[in-house]
């Protein structure tokens, strides 16, 4: 409660100098906590999608990271060839998810259980999408330009300062980013209810507790699994357009967007949801504002997060034991 009071504290008040020369303007402040925030968005969208395959259905698929950049290459093309950026999003969603039903049906059902095999042919898998991706579209960083309504900042309510006329000073962010977060959540609440409240949802963890006995009741589990791996991998898609817009599609992202997955869902939990949001904004914010008050040391405060999950709760923050 007193950390939260403090937090709030630095995000409402005007700062005073002695505070501003101890850790600099508050405007820095702000911009890295908002975008340690967005980033959580994004980096839930690519683990949310990752958590149902390898948290729900123990589908250990490597190549995750892959499905994220191939979604932000479709993506840009689309946007760029018909210059609707809406667009770019089903797009990627369908595309990626039919190659998701791929990976399902002709790797992941002849390897069920086998996770050291799994492990190695989809790190085949992304390795020969990598080259591909190189081959096809270059070495090229390339940024997915948002409409003209979602360009420019917004001014929010947040005071980063006072003019000497006494005057307040408003922190302006863009508002593509603050759109897409809403976006995130509003995805993140959609999942949990499909989750937890539907039928579809149920066979879901059914299947995962105990797919022999679902089998016998003749629901075809299968199916089953093969949309939700197709939803998983076409979340991919879709967080790969948001991370072009967000920042840039290039190589390397792959790996980035993969390792920043597997760090989400070990310490959110696996399959949970809620776990992989937690999760996501964790390492969002620990991310930004370790690149601005600790950047020598940013990553290493990442992968300390996590260490101390599995030290002290190897489940994850909200996974089940």
């Amino acid at each position: 409660m007193i950390a939260a009071a403090v937090l709030l504290w630095m995000i409402f008040a005007i700062w005073p100098d002695w505070l501003v020369d101890a850790i600099g303007r508050k405007k820095i402040f702000l911009n890295a906590l908002f975008n340690g925030i967005t980033l959580g968005g994004l980096y839930f969208l690519v683990a949310s999608g990752f958590t149902l395959i390898f948290g729900l259905m123990r589908n250990v698929n490597l190549a995750h990271g892959s499905l994220y950049l191939l979604g932000g290459y479709i993506g840009y093309f689309v946007a760029d060839v018909t210059g609707y950026w809406l667009l770019a999003f089903p797009v990627a969603f369908v595309v990626v998810g039919l190659l998701g039903i791929l990976m399902q049906v002709f790797v992941f059902q002849k390897m069920e259980g086998e996770d050291l095999r799994q492990t190695l042919v989809t790190i085949g898998i992304s390795i020969v999408m990598a080259d591909l991706m190189l081959w096809g579209f270059g070495g090229d960083f390339f940024n997915i330009s948002p409409p003209q309504w979602l360009s420019g900042p917004l001014t929010t309510f947040f005071v980063t300062g006072a003019k000497s006329s006494g005057e307040l000073v408003y922190l302006k962010y863009p508002i593509v980013r603050i759109v897409i977060f809403i976006a995130s959540v509003i995805i993140g609440l959609g999942m949990w209810m499909l989750l937890n409240r539907t039928r579809i949802g149920m066979l879901i963890r059914a299947g995962v507790d105990d797919r022999d006995m679902l089998s016998a009741t003749g629901a075809r589990i299968q199916l089953v699994f093969i949309g939700v791996f197709a939803f998983g991998a076409g979340l991919a898609g879709v967080a790969g357009v948001v991370g072009g817009t967000f920042q840039s599609v290039a190589p390397g992202e792959d790996i980035r967007f993969l390792l920043a997955s597997l760090v989400v869902v070990i310490v959110g939990g696996m399959g949970s949801i809620p776990g992989a949001a937690i999760g996501a904004l964790v390492i969002g914010l620990a991310e930004q504002l370790g690149s601005v008050y600790f950047p020598t040391y940013a990553v290493v405060l990442t992968f300390l997060i996590m260490v101390v999950v599995l030290a002290f709760r190897p489940q994850g923050l909200l996974g089940r034991a």
